[in-house]
């Protein structure tokens, strides 16, 4: 997470979960545009699926809560343009070939200069179209799982049309469902942020997305206003709470929603869909990444009255009454120091003689 909301001449402007898609330019780091986000619109931020300096696409900016969302974020598949420099001619059917050869499955070992550990890893590439040639400059488009390096990916085409190659440029087009069509630069979200100070919110508002967007392939299930205070408080929702569901399995990762589509949490399916219907008692799903903030509806649940004290150890032996003893082996008992204080201990007599 990233930002600094609380410096002088900072404005907190927004104050929700929600997700910005920024057209990240090159030159900045991906660090670097989110803290600028962050300033403009005066909140905490963090960023999803980072892009190197000289990178420009598609960067998703979380604000507020929504960087709990980072883990699944970081997870989508990406698409990505670039543009590929051969170091030798190669012919147009030979690049076409290999557009084949590099679909599927692919070791990888990141590059030197990267951000992760140089260990041999597995990516899937599930799409890489040849767009367009020049003498050595080849245009593709790939789509590909997340982590994939596409420098990676254009030194191993070169060693394999034995000609060599190195990437030129890239640009990401597409993280998970957002694509560039949904993209703001720097400057929109500056102006809308100036707008928003001017009590003109409009523009702002329709930049950024709710946190339900960034996982629309999840199974949702919808619950009552009644359940929803207790939920955000970390309980377990019960199948009393639930209005209506899509399909899941146990185990599955599901998206919880109020009435009025707003993303609750995240939870953890403890049974399967088939195994109950809405108002069916019993717990069902277990929150694992709440958004909506405890209190933003009314609490449909009661305090017990009991009153259950947990006491120290020390308390409890304090209060412990000593078990009483007849009344004839009180009066038996000897008191050590006082005997040893009336007088001088007696001469012990004479020792008996013993055989054993």
């Amino acid at each position: 997470m990233t930002g600094e909301p609380g410096e002088a001449g900072t404005v907190h402007i927004w104050n929700r979960p929600g997700i910005i898609v920024i057209d990240k330019p090159k030159g900045p780091s991906s660090h670097e545009v989110a803290a600028w986000v962050g300033k403009m619109l005066g909140c905490q931020v963090g960023h999803a699926g980072t892009l190197d300096p000289q990178v420009s696409g598609v960067l998703l900016i979380m604000l507020g809560n929504a960087v709990r969302l980072a883990p699944l974020l970081l997870q989508h598949d990406k698409e990505y343009v670039c543009l590929m420099r051969l170091h030798k001619e190669v012919d147009r059917e030979r690049v076409l070939k290999l557009a084949e050869e590099f679909t599927g499955r692919l070791y990888q070992r990141p590059p030197r200069k990267s951000a992760v550990k140089r260990a041999l890893r597995i990516r899937e590439i599930r799409k890489l179209e040849i767009l367009d040639m020049d003498n050595r400059l080849v245009l593709f488009r790939v789509q590909c799982d997340a982590g994939t390096y596409i420098r990676s990916l254009c030194h191993h085409m070169g060693l394999a049309a034995g000609a060599g190659a190195h990437m030129q440029e890239l640009r990401r087009t597409r993280s998970g469902a957002f694509g560039e069509e949904r993209m703001h630069t720097l400057h929109d979200v500056q102006d809308a942020a100036v707008a928003a100070r001017a009590d003109d919110p409009a523009a702002l508002n329709a930049m950024i997305l709710s946190v339900d967007a960034a996982v629309p392939d999840l199974p949702a299930v919808v619950i009552r206003d009644a359940a929803i205070d207790a939920v955000c408080r970390g309980a377990q929702l019960a199948g009393v709470g639930v209005i209506s569901m899509k399909e899941f399995r146990q185990g599955d990762t599901v998206a919880v929603l109020s009435q009025k589509n707003e993303f609750v949490c995240l939870g953890k399916a403890l049974v399967s869909s088939t195994s109950f219907k809405p108002g069916d008692t019993g717990l069902v799903i277990a929150p694992t990444t709440v958004f909506l903030q405890p209190g933003s509806y009314p609490r449909g649940w009661t305090r017990s009255d009991k009153v259950f004290p947990e006491k120290k150890k020390s308390e409890r032996r304090a209060e412990k009454k000593p078990a009483e003893r007849p009344a004839g082996r009180r009066e038996r008992q000897t008191d050590r120091k006082q005997y040893w204080k009336a007088g001088p201990r007696p001469a012990p007599g004479p020792r008996k003689k013993g055989y054993h």
